[in-house]
């Protein structure tokens, strides 16, 4: 046996019968729930409840990371967005065109991510453009969370019945 065949068993490119893409997706959405703008949701909720200097953290956590979101878009945001268009297109002609498995596994990780890249740009650029602080900054952020909750909901059970669908035609089929 050489390496080639003991690394494609120990790894299964069938990716929607593969229970760590399963879990990696869940703990992905899990994750950018939880993590709204980069700040942990824990650090919102207290500000919330308690006010005073966790509302100071938060604001200041908020400021830190649009800065540094937008400062990355106002940089490398042409460079960015060209490389993700070209490897959305890449996987998306492998996905389609050639039905390879892995490819559209990967698709349906990526396009919902970057999705939601745009949802937190925008909100991004709406903090900074006066709902910085307050009422105001909480229920942009918590509108934001519900926001990528929804969307997980969706790409989760989209990539279910897509994958229940390639399960269900490959052993047809295998």
């Amino acid at each position: 046996m050489n390496l080639y065949q003991v690394l494609f068993e120990l790894i299964d490119m069938r990716s929607f019968s593969n229970l760590w893409y399963w879990i990696m997706l869940a703990v992905m959405w899990s994750s950018a729930s939880h993590w709204v703008l980069g700040i942990p949701f824990d650090v919102i909720s207290r500000a919330r409840r308690q006010g005073g200097p966790q509302q100071d953290d938060l604001e200041t956590l908020v400021r830190i990371n649009t800065g540094r979101l937008l400062d990355i878009v106002q940089t490398a945001g042409v460079w960015v967005v060209a490389v993700l268009c070209f490897m959305l297109s890449a996987l998306l002609v492998l996905a389609v065109y050639y039905k390879i498995e892995f490819a559209q596994a990967v698709l349906f990780l990526l396009v919902p991510m970057s999705i939601l890249s745009l949802l937190s740009l925008r909100t991004a650029r709406l903090i900074v453009a006066g709902e910085n602080e307050g009422q105001a900054l909480h229920r942009r952020l918590v509108r934001h969370r519900i926001t990528t909750q929804a969307l997980g909901m969706m790409s989760i059970f989209v990539t279910s019945m897509f994958g229940m669908y390639v399960n269900l035609y490959v052993g047809v089929l295998g």
